[in-house]
């Protein structure tokens, strides 16, 4: 059943509100896409919007950018339109100079199947133009200070301000491993400004792992590994994004590991995240694998309820906004998985807010979020779970609610308590009215045992990762 649309085109004048949904429509697509991404193919658009808001219109400079913003955008634009405004809104694109109009489809086309991965360099970024010009790469934004602490990423933290304020010593190299955004990138960051602020004159690079990749296929396609070394083998601090990205790529390997041992016998420090622990890797040599796990390796929890909310409040003040803590709490409680969604979701709230005029309450959190609610509420119960849990310990789904208690039946069953406190909203008396009739006290023990060992077992970490991932789809 469809929402109510978030406003009325008679509710405003009708040049300022067509730029109104442009505007949230951007403000939402800044925070998606990297800032490269953004700058290069969206900031530049130009927008008109029929006075109905049945249609917008983007005017954009050339064939090429039409093509590749069709391609590649126009199926994301059109979906954020449509949320923005609650009904459907047709997307077109036009060349600024020729008036001409090019209707596109509602889903990106597919992009072309990659080949041979580690022979073909991905498009160099636009800041690469300047050849030879040394740039760190990092965001000054992300600092230790702009870091929202709690249980779930103090440890990484801690490790990373060592490392920052002592480069070259203890926990070389510094492994960050956590699924997707839960805060790795702004911590590595934080590490190389931290460095930057102390030693201006230090020699500090961040890179995702795909441009090492990109950086080694160009040297060899343009026979320049002297530049290649002189660029990686000099820093003082390597900051390196996702390394899993080096799965099967034999040469980047080869070459990342001449880095490694040239960085590390001058005393430099490297630090890395990955979506995984070391010997989790796949597809990764043994011996890159075994350096990965030769200093400090770390994990970065999802964050607990109460950190979430914190996240919350200091990134809407940050945006100029203030969110209510019940409106905090309500979102928090609601996303739970990691801080990329929490931030997309304050995003959508923050946009919905101006563009309905409208003050931010649990009604209007509650009807920008309506189809992540409404995804959440459908896939994850508590049944899902003890199955899930179930099959993944061998077990049967039986034993979640029997009154057996051998540790082969009665871990995995903890487990399963532990995952619904955290993935679902039942109360500790429901969940234990749904495994067999157990006291709540009893779902209360398992929750803090599992919360606990998690924290120390990297083994369970990875097995609770799994599991997530699997019922989060």
């Amino acid at each position: 059943m469809h929402e109510e649309p978030l406003s009325s085109p008679d509710d405003f004048d009708g040049a300022s509100a067509g730029q109104g949904l442009w505007q949230a429509c951007a403000e939402l697509l800044a925070q998606e896409l990297p800032e490269q991404q953004f700058n290069t193919w969206i900031k530049p658009l130009a927008a008109q919007v029929a006075p109905d808001f049945s249609k917008v219109t983007l005017l954009v400079a050339n064939r090429f950018k039409l093509d590749w913003i069709r391609a590649q955008y126009a199926g994301r634009i059109t979906a954020l339109l449509q949320d923005l405004y609650g009904q459907p809104v047709t997307l077109e694109l036009a060349l600024a100079q020729r008036e001409s109009v090019v209707r596109t489809y509602v889903r990106p086309a597919a992009a072309p199947a990659p080949t041979a991965p580690d022979l073909i360099a991905p498009p160099a970024p636009a800041e690469d133009s300047a050849a030879g010009a040394f740039r760190t790469r990092l965001n000054p934004a992300l600092t230790f200070e702009t870091l929202v602490e709690g249980t779930a990423n103090r440890m990484a933290r801690s490790a990373a301000m060592h490392v920052a304020g002592s480069p070259g010593h203890l926990y070389n190299p510094l492994f960050i491993y956590g699924g997707v955004g839960l805060g790795k990138t702004h911590l590595v960051h934080a590490v190389g400004n931290r460095l930057l602020q102390d030693r201006a004159d230090a020699r500090v690079l961040y890179i995702h792992a795909e441009q090492f990749v990109s950086d080694v296929v160009k040297s060899y396609q343009r026979r320049t590994f002297d530049d290649f070394k002189a660029r990686y083998h000099s820093l003082d601090l390597l900051l390196i994004d996702d390394v899993q990205f080096f799965a099967n790529k034999d040469r980047t390997q080869e070459e990342f590991f001449n880095a490694f041992e040239a960085l590390l016998a001058k005393k430099s420090h490297i630090v890395m995240t990955s979506d995984t622990y070391p010997k989790g890797l796949a597809n990764i040599h043994e011996r890159l694998v075994s350096r990965f796990d030769s200093g400090l390796t770390v994990a970065i929890e999802p964050p607990e309820l109460e950190m979430r909310v914190a996240i919350l409040i200091n990134k809407a003040r940050s945006e100029g906004s203030e969110m209510p803590e019940e409106v905090a709490f309500f979102v928090a409680k609601n996303v739970r998985s990691n801080v990329r969604e929490l931030e997309g979701a304050l995003r959508k709230i923050l946009a919905y807010s101006r563009f309905n005029q409208k003050e931010v309450s649990i009604q209007l959190a509650r009807e920008a979020l309506r189809d992540l609610l409404s995804i959440q509420n459908r896939q994850i119960s508590v049944e899902n779970i003890q199955k899930t849990v179930a099959d993944y310990y061998k077990i049967k789904v039986a034993d979640m609610y029997s009154k057996k208690r051998p540790a082969s039946i009665a871990r995995p069953r903890q487990i399963a308590m532990y995952l619904a406190k955290e993935l679902t909203q039942k109360s500790l008396p429901e969940i234990g009215e749904l495994f067999g009739g157990r006291d709540h006290t009893t779902v209360l023990h398992a929750v803090r045992k599992i919360g606990a060992e998690r924290q120390q077992l990297t083994e369970l970490n990875q097995q609770l990762h799994v599991l997530e991932q699997t019922l989060k789809g």
